[in-house]
């Protein structure tokens, strides 16, 4: 039973850490991205598996780890609510060709990662060139252009 306590509390702890990092921590993972997701797993098997490293406690672990992972699921779809915690909403970070700053920087986002999306998406290379841009629940930006003509 402790082994399913610990990986309880380390999947809820890894879960609000990563909650509070933001989803665009996640869209691309870069070499220190990897690096540090190695290390958290380091550190995370020793707080799972403290003294026991049988085959027997690993299999309990990863049991209870995909049953967190289905529970919460199972969550998601019953509670919009709990889903819009966990995965968030998206959220426009330029309305009507105005860019909301304060939004850029609650997310961590800033204009060269906008001009990125709008080049690869739509081949635009100006700001002035996207009337609406967001940033989805998996992270990663949305823009919509102006109409022709405008």
């Amino acid at each position: 039973m402790n082994l399913v306590v610990r990986a309880v509390c380390v999947y809820m702890a890894l879960l609000v850490i990563f909650r509070i990092a933001g989803k665009r921590a996640l869209v691309t993972v870069t070499t220190f991205d990897f690096l540090l997701l190695l290390i958290i797993s380091e550190c995370t098997q020793q707080a799972l598996l403290g003294q026991d490293s049988s085959i027997t406690g690993a299999i309990i672990l990863v049991g209870t780890l995909v049953s967190l992972e289905l529970g919460l699921s199972w969550l998601k779809c019953r509670s919009t609510r709990f889903e819009r915690w966990l995965d968030g909403t998206p959220l426009v970070i330029i309305e009507d060709g105005r860019i909301l700053r304060e939004r850029l920087a609650w997310l961590s986002v800033d204009e060269e990662d906008i001009l990125e999306a709008a080049h690869v998406q739509h081949g635009l290379l100006r700001l002035a060139q996207i009337r609406y841009a967001l940033v989805e629940r998996n992270g990663e930006i949305a823009i919509i252009p102006w109409k022709e003509g405008r």
